[in-house]
C-alpha cells in the first residue's frame, strides 16, 4: 500500500480552458507539497466529446462502434497532456497516461466497456519516485489491444477503480457543484447540501436522475470500500462523502428526492397469459440495447396479460418496431406509448426500518391533484409515473413534505 496516496478525478468543465487547467495545476501542486502521492484522473476538456461526436456524423452515415471509442480516447489525450505541461511550469514532476498505458484492461464492448483488471506498477512505480500521474478518465484497452471507452460517467468509474487498484482510501470527485443535494437545487433553490450519503442512498439517486455521480463509480466504491467526496473544483470547501451505512450517523426516513423526464411508457395489452411471454417481452428489449426502468405486469378476469414499463425516450423509435414485430408473432396484443411521463423518487435508508413514507407521499399527491400511474418500489426507494406537465411540482412538493430543506444537527 502506498502511503498518503489521494485519486483526485477533474471533469470536463473544471479543465474547460488554460485558465481553469492553471487552477488545477495549482490544487494539485498543494496536494504534492503537503507529501501526498497524487493520482490524477481527467475528462476532456468541456464540450470536446460532443464536438468530436458532430465530427464523425458530419464525415460519415456508418460510425462503427470501434472507431468511435478511437476517436473520442483523443479528447482525454488533450487534457492529460496539457495538465502535464501545466504542473511541470509550476515545478511538479508529471507524467501524463492514456488508459492503455497504464493497462486498463476492459472486456470488448466498445462505447460501453467495463473494467477488468487494472495493472498498477506503472503507476506504483511513478508514483514512488514523487511523480503526480495524470491518468486518461473514460478509456482503456481490451485484451486484443483495441482502445475501448466506458460510456456515460466514465471518468468517474476510472478515477474510482483506480483508487481501489491502488488501495487509496478516499477519491476526490471534483466538479461544477459543490456535492450532492437533497434534489437539484436549479429546480429547488431550498436543495440542501448533504455532508454524507451512503453508497446504497446513492446508487438509487444517480439511477433515478442524480447526475452529480454514475451508478458503476459507487458501486466500484462500494464493492472495495473507497470512499467518494464530491466536491467542486472552483472552491475549497468541503463538499459530500460517500460512505457505508454505518458512517452516516442519522438515519433519514428521506434523503433526497429526484426527478427524471427522459423517460416514455410502453403499455402492452391484451397478451397471452402463460410462462415466457414476459421473458421473450424483455429478451427483445435487451437484444436491442433497451434499458428498461420501471416494470408493471397485471392479469385480468379474461386471463389476459398486460404489461407496463418506461424506457428511455431516445430508445422508443426501436422498442415498437421489436415489439411489434413479436405482437404480430403472436397474432395477438395491442401496445400503446406515452412518451409525456415523469417519474419522480424518494429515497432514504430510514425507509428500511420506518413504515409510512409511501402513504405520506400518495396523500401529498392526492391533496395536489397529481394522478399516480406507475409506482415502483425497492427497500429504500419510492418512485412514481406521473404526467410530465406535473413533475417540477411533485419534486418540490416531496422536498417540502418531508422537510429535506432542513439542516441535520
Amino acid at each position: 500500500m502506498i502511503e498518503n496516496l489521494i485519486v483526485q478525478k477533474f471533469g470536463g468543465t473544471s479543465v474547460g480552458d488554460p485558465e481553469r487547467i492553471r487552477n488545477v495545476a495549482a490544487r494539485i501542486k498543494s496536494y504534492h507539497d503537503r507529501g501526498h502521492k497524487v493520482v490524477v484522473v481527467v475528462s476532456a476538456m468541456g464540450k470536446t466529446t460532443n464536438n468530436l461526436i458532430s465530427l464523425a456524423t458530419e464525415v460519415a452515415d456508418i460510425r462503427p462502434k470501434r472507431e468511435m471509442d478511437m476517436l473520442l480516447a483523443t479528447g482525454e489525450q488533450v487534457s492529460i497532456a496539457l495538465l502535464a505541461m501545466a504542473l511541470h511550469s509550476n515545478g511538479v514532476d508529471a507524467i501524463s497516461f492514456t488508459g492503455s498505458q497504464v493497462k486498463i484492461l476492459t472486456d470488448k464492448n466498445f462505447s460501453n466497456a467495463r473494467i477488468e483488471k487494472i495493472d498498477t506498477k506503472v503507476l506504483e512505480n511513478a508514483l514512488n519516485r514523487g511523480t503526480v500521474c495524470i491518468v486518461a478518465g473514460f478509456q482503456g484497452v481490451d485484451i486484443e489491444d483495441n482502445i475501448t471507452t466506458l460510456g456515460r460517467g466514465g471518468s468517474d468509474t476510472s478515477a474510482v477503480a483506480l483508487a481501489a487498484a491502488l488501495g487509496a482510501k478516499e477519491c476526490e470527485i471534483y466538479t461544477d457543484v459543490d456535492g450532492v443535494y437533497t434534489t437539484d437545487p436549479n429546480k429547488v433553490p431550498e436543495a440542501r447540501l448533504m455532508q454524507k450519503i451512503s453508497y446504497d442512498e446513492m446508487l438509487e439517486l444517480a439511477s433515478l436522475g442524480a447526475g452529480v455521480l454514475h451508478s458503476r463509480s459507487v458501486e466500484f466504491g462500494k464493492k472495495y470500500n473507497v470512499i467518494i467526496h464530491v466536491r467542486s473544483s472552483f472552491h475549497y470547501s468541503e463538499g459530500t462523502r460517500v460512505v457505508p451505512e454505518e458512517q452516516v450517523m442519522e438515519k433519514l426516513l428521506v434523503t433526497g428526492v429526484t426527478l427524471k423526464n427522459d423517460e416514455s411508457r410502453i403499455s402492452l395489452t391484451d397478451i397471452p397469459d402463460r410462462p415466457g411471454i414476459a421473458a421473450a417481452v424483455f429478451e427483445v428489449l435487451a437484444k436491442i440495447g433497451a434499458n428498461v426502468d420501471m416494470i408493471v405486469q397485471s392479469t385480468g378476469q379474461n386471463k389476459l396479460n398486460t404489461i407496463s414499463f418506461s424506457v428511455l425516450r431516445k430508445d422508443i423509435d426501436e422498442c415498437e418496431i421489436a415489439l411489434n414485430l413479436l405482437l404480430k408473432e403472436w397474432g395477438t396484443g395491442l401496445m400503446s406509448i406515452e412518451k409525456e411521463i415523469a417519474i419522480v423518487s424518494a429515497v432514504g435508508v430510514g425507509m428500511k426500518s420506518h413504515g409510512g413514507i409511501a402513504a405520506k407521499m400518495f396523500n401529498a399527491f392526492a391533496n395536489e391533484g397529481i394522478n399516480i400511474e406507475m409506482i415502483s418500489t425497492s427497500e429504500i426507494k419510492i418512485s412514481c409515473v406521473i404526467e410530465k406537465a406535473a413533475g417540477e411540482k411533485a419534486l418540490k412538493l416531496l422536498h417540502k413534505v418531508f422537510e429535506l430543506e432542513k439542516s441535520v444537527t
